[in-house]
């Protein structure tokens, strides 16, 4: 349980009922989570750095996740960040395409998804970062 706490992971969702439901959880099962609820302190949080995940909602206020995308490839980040998991109702090959050219490492259809196969998602791309967590 230790090694989960370690584990922060970021959730960049616009939707309330969305966001308190991946926060709790993510809570629930020992990570470290915080929130932002839109583009631009999203930014600012990734910009502050050491997440071990951040799931990045693409359609959002202020600021899409595509635009987050962009700037993180121009705009340095105080400590390294983990993998970066696109979150979205759009099935366009398209948008996601684009999220993966810049820079994203996977990504969720959140309508498509249960909470244990969120779970399960999620712990894969912690490990696939090296940052193991154990259920």
């Amino acid at each position: 349980m230790d090694e989960k706490k370690n584990k922060r992971i970021l959730i960049v969702e616009d939707d309330q009922f969305l966001r308190d439901f991946y926060q709790e959880l993510l809570t629930s099962e020992g990570y470290s989570v915080d929130v932002a609820a839109d583009g631009e302190v999203a930014l600012q949080k990734i910009v502050q750095g050491g997440w071990s995940l951040i799931l990045l909602d693409i359609m959002l206020p202020k600021k899409d996740g595509l635009q987050i995308l962009r700037d993180l490839k121009i705009q340095s980040v105080a400590q390294p960040n983990g993998p970066i998991v696109a979150l979205t109702n759009l099935g366009h090959d398209a948008v996601i395409d684009q999220a993966f050219d810049l820079g994203a490492n996977g990504y969720l259809i959140k309508s498509a998804m249960n909470p244990d196969e969120v779970l399960i998602e999620i712990n894969s791309y912690l490990q696939k970062n090296g940052t193991k967590a154990t259920s």
